[in-house]
Order: structure tokens, then sequence, then C-alpha cells
């Protein structure tokens, strides 16, 4: 890279202060001209300035009623300013900044659509806390990830036989991506739409992953029908797990026991 041209790195410091960030985002941080943080938490914020003097929050940014595209488009021209001066950018992000996080993926194409060094570092994102405080192995019955309002606005397939995870639950429903939160009503169309594949009592958990070594995550279960009441919030996440036994497909298992057949009497004639 020619000296004095700008640069992007997108990185993750993780979820939780201090003990999610690995040596590279960290070394990134404290390299960069200038960094910009986008972290809801002040604490957060007054850690990231113990590593650079030049520490810049795009929680601004945000507003109630205020397009959350316009927020975005907002936050990469600032960032995008700064590398177009010769500036070596960092933006710092919670968790993974390539998980739920429009912002890194599309300040990093900007960039480099313009010829400008840029790459993502990634960090343990909500969804790998999940997977360790609740148990979760998600190669053992398959596991189905959506945002909430995705998954309300188009038909999807789903397998009650895996798990389903539903991300800003808090938000399931809105249209206009000006609010940080829906209501009742919107909660329960979400519920309608379970319905249609999970009994009323099927028991789910509200899950929330510690952002403080002090704070113990967020794991309250109910049955669904109850989420229609319950104290959701935009990073809260709707885990349900399976509501039924894997079905064999014996079609396929009798082709590849064939196979398998065929396999072992081509090695056995060699």
């Amino acid at each position: 890279m020619a000296a004095g041209k700008g640069s992007l790195s997108c990185v993750g410091v993780g979820m939780m202060l201090g003990a999610h960030i690995g040596p590279r985002a960290r070394a990134t941080i404290e390299q960069a001209d200038v960094v910009f943080g986008a972290v809801s938490d002040p604490l957060v914020e007054l850690w990231l300035q113990q590593m650079h003097a030049d520490v810049r929050s795009l929680q601004p940014y945000y507003a109630e009623g205020k397009s959350r595209h316009e927020t975005y488009r907002e936050m990469i021209a600032a960032m995008l300013a700064e590398v177009r001066v010769g500036r070596q950018v960092c933006g710092a992000f919670y968790g993974h900044p390539g998980v739920f996080a429009r912002v890194p993926h599309k300040a990093i194409a900007q960039a480099r659509a313009e010829g400008f060094e840029a790459h993502m570092e990634p960090g343990v994102s909500a969804e790998d806390c999940l997977y360790a405080d609740l148990g979760i192995d998600p190669g053992e019955v398959g596991c189905q990830h959506f945002e909430a309002s995705q998954f309300m606005f188009y038909r999807r397939r789903i397998d009650p036989s895996a798990y389903l995870v539903l991300w800003q639950v808090g938000v399931a429903g809105d249209r206009s991506v000006r609010r940080f939160s829906t209501g009742r009503a919107y909660r329960r169309l979400l519920v309608e739409r379970l319905a249609e594949d999970y009994p009323a009592d099927h028991v789910a958990t509200l899950y929330e992953a510690a952002t403080l070594p002090i704070v113990a995550p967020r794991m309250e279960q109910m049955p669904m029908w109850q989420l229609v009441d319950a104290d959701l919030h935009m990073h809260t996440t709707l885990v349900i797990p399976p509501a039924r036994a894997l079905q064999r497909d014996q079609a396929m298992l009798e082709k590849i026991r064939r196979l398998d057949g065929e396999v072992e009497f081509e090695v056995v004639s060699m």
C-alpha cells in the first residue's frame, strides 16, 4: 500500500467488556490513526479510549424516529471521509462486525470500490455466547437463524425438529426501520406465525448476552403464548428448541446403504 493512502479495518470487540477482544483486533485499534466506536455501553467506550486517544462514537447518529438506513449512511460517510484523506481508520463494533451489522459490510465494500485497502477482523458474537450460555451445539440437530421482522415479512420453510433462533424480536414487525421497539399487537402476529409450526405452550427462551463480567446473561424461559406480554428489547433473541424428533429419510438412507455396498465391493475386488 502506498505511503499516506488511507485504509479501513472493521474489528469486533466481542460481547463482554475486555474479555472477548482478540490480539489482532486490539492491535488494529491501537495502531489506527482514528477509531470509530459503535458500542452502546458508555463503559465500553471508555475502555476503547484507554487503547486510543482519538475514539469517535457512532452512537449519536441514532435517534428515535430517524430511519436507521439514514443513520447507517451517515456512519459510513464519517468513516470513509477519514479514509479518503489518507488515515488508517478502525471501526470497532460490538460482537462480530459482520453479524447483524450492516455498516461494516457496506463501508468495507465502498472503501474497496474506491481503491482503498479494507478488511474485517472477526470477534465473539452474541451467537457464540448463546451457544455457550444455553448449552446448544448447532451441529446436533441443526439451527435456523432469522431476523424476526424478516421472518414475519417472508414465507420461510421452518423445520421444527431443529432449533429456531429469531434475532431482534423487540422490533419484530417494524417496517419503518425507525423504531427501537414494537408493541403487543406486533408480537401477537409473531406468535400467530410461530403457532403454524409450534404448539402455543412450547417453551422458548429469551436470551441476552452478558456485556459486563459482573452481569449474568438473560436466559428467561416461557411458553410462547406469553411472548406477547414479555419484556423485550432490540437486542433480545428468541430461542425456540425443537418441537419434534428428527424424521428419518428412509429413501435416502437406502440409497446410501446401496452406495456403501458398492464402495465396499470395489475395495474388496481390487
